[in-house]
């Protein structure tokens, strides 16, 4: 059974089920649901904790001997088991595969926690497959950023406080998707402001800019049409030193998705395939060739040449780049 994580509480509420399968790429959110699961464990019991951390030539035997065992003290166990690259390799999967089954089997004799990080391509693997089959599995996504101010206003709620939508959008940008970061802002203004409304003055002064910006989010923002957001993106990754190179190849590697879409070969991508989907409709082959040309003449600004058409400015030459698909 698949789970989202603001799901888990009510089905926590409800009782334990005998496995757990935190995944994602969004840490907090998959920190916090595991924390929500090892709480709820407690309170019930499993107060025997037994931490493994899988890498190379871990005995995978000694899962399904805890799961198998009972405690000399009679407590149950918790067995709180963490994939840190979230691969466990050709036998691992196999291993997991038994465990699965095995921890099903126990009921409420024993609990398994298995924490990995996972993508597009984990979620499609067996060894998830079996952990999904015979547990609950709680996929941890990023917050989309139209959604993330709803987000920020509902975790100030929590600690009553409010804010006008403006705010929750200044702060939303401050920390562009890194939600760790706007957990720590947040709890920053439970400690300097009293609970209610927060002025949007006494925020702007509390919250840093503490965006860390990625490269392959680029395009979320200029597909979109977001241009405030690329330009703010622009900024940040010129301000972090990337390098432009990479800038340019994963823009690049975009129009040709787009250009393949239209040509009607499939492409891969993920998450965002519906995203590249929804693009390839509502432009033309002669904006994609006139925008791989672009791309071309930034190729050559970057080597050190200029192009006519082109201003000696790099970073805003990606700014117009993306501005042709707004």
């Amino acid at each position: 059974m698949q789970l989202s994580p603001e799901q888990l509480e009510a089905h926590l509420a409800k009782g334990l089920a005998p496995l757990y399968a935190i995944t994602g790429t969004e840490e907090l959110r998959a920190l916090e649901s595991a924390d929500a699961i090892r709480a709820r464990a407690k309170a019930a019991g499993f107060t025997d904790r037994k931490v493994y951390s899988a890498g190379a030539h871990f005995d995978w035997g000694q899962i399904k001997a805890d799961l198998s065992g009972m405690s000399l003290f009679g407590d149950k166990p918790l067995i709180d088991l963490r994939i840190p690259n979230g691969k466990p390799g050709k036998d691992g999967g196999a291993a997991l595969d038994d465990i699965a089954k095995l921890a099903k089997a126990t009921g409420d004799g024993a609990l398994l926690l298995v924490t990995f990080p996972g993508d597009y391509q984990t979620m499609k693997t067996a060894w998830v497959k079996a952990l999904d089959a015979a547990g609950v599995l709680v996929e941890s996504k990023p917050v989309d950023p139209a959604a993330l101010p709803a987000w920020i206003g509902e975790r100030l709620a929590r600690q009553k406080q409010s804010a006008a939508p403006e705010t929750l959008r200044f702060i939303a940008a401050k920390v562009e998707g890194n939600l760790i970061a706007a957990h720590q802002e947040i709890m920053k203004l439970a400690l300097l402001q009293p609970p209610g409304k927060l002025g949007f003055e006494a925020v702007e002064e509390a919250v840093l800019n503490v965006a860390r910006y990625d490269v392959f989010k680029l395009s979320e923002a200029w597909l979109t049409g977001d241009l405030p957001r690329f330009r703010r993106m622009l900024e940040g990754l010129r301000g972090e030193g990337e390098a432009p190179p990479l800038i340019l190849w994963a823009m690049a590697d975009d129009i040709r998705a787009l250009a393949k879409i239209r040509r009607g070969e499939k492409v891969w991508k993920g998450p965002r395939s519906g995203l590249y989907e929804r693009k390839a409709k509502n432009v033309s082959n002669a904006q994609l060739g006139t925008a791989l040309r672009h791309a071309a003449g930034i190729d050559r600004l970057i080597k050190g040449l200029r192009p006519q058409a082109l201003s000696g400015d790099v970073w805003e030459e990606f700014y117009r780049l993306g501005e042709r698909f707004a």
